[in-house]
């Protein structure tokens, strides 16, 4: 039996290893992130969950344990993905700036044949920003690679006045959560 992490995310590693998994293998799905526009963001990131943990499981044995993640930031239960350049992390941030949003993280757990879904949901608030400053973070390179154009563990931290809800899954996995379901099936400190 593996352990099997279909996210190649440094950030969801880490936070695998916080819920006690420290002996798993990464191997990243690659799906399609095309959604309808009309499903809730609580169902948004549930789906792109499963889609990963899915194409995972092809590879995998019927023991394996799979675990997958998709996490969303929602402006006005608006996605904002990953940015397609400095000037869409522009936007977004400037869209942010002295307001709140929420960030979804949906994850999947395949294993012995079932699947277990669950998706989280954080309100992050931004503080006002001034535009110099949302520029030096844009040349920072930081934001280009994630969703909504910020890191709350790294640099974008500054940005943050306050969270309501768990502080991981804004960063991409619900670590208590997850530690549950963990427990309830019997995988705590497994691997």
């Amino acid at each position: 039996m593996k352990f099997i992490l279909a996210s190649n995310s440094p950030r969801r590693q880490e936070l695998l290893r916080l819920c006690g998994v420290t002996n798993f293998t990464v191997c990243p799905a690659d799906v399609s992130e095309e959604l309808s526009d009309n499903l809730s963001p609580e169902i948004s990131v549930v789906l792109l969950s499963q889609r990963k943990a899915e194409a995972a499981a092809r590879n995998a044995s019927s023991e394996d344990v799979v675990l997958s993640a998709d996490t969303l930031v929602f402006l006005d239960r608006i996605p904002l993905g990953k940015p397609a350049d400095e000037n869409d992390a522009y936007m977004m941030l400037k869209a942010l700036s002295g307001r709140s949003h929420d960030v979804y993280t949906g994850y999947t757990l395949l294993f012995r044949g079932n699947k277990y879904s669950h998706s989280e949901r954080t309100t992050v608030y931004f503080r006002d920003l001034e535009d110099y400053e949302i520029r030096e973070y844009i040349l920072s390179g930081e934001p280009m690679d994630k969703a909504g154009a910020y890191a709350v563990q790294g640099a974008g931290s500054v940005f943050v006045s306050r969270i309501e809800g768990d502080y991981y899954n804004v960063m991409g996995l619900p670590v208590c959560s997850l530690f549950m379901k963990l427990r309830s099936l019997g995988l705590e400190r497994k691997f």
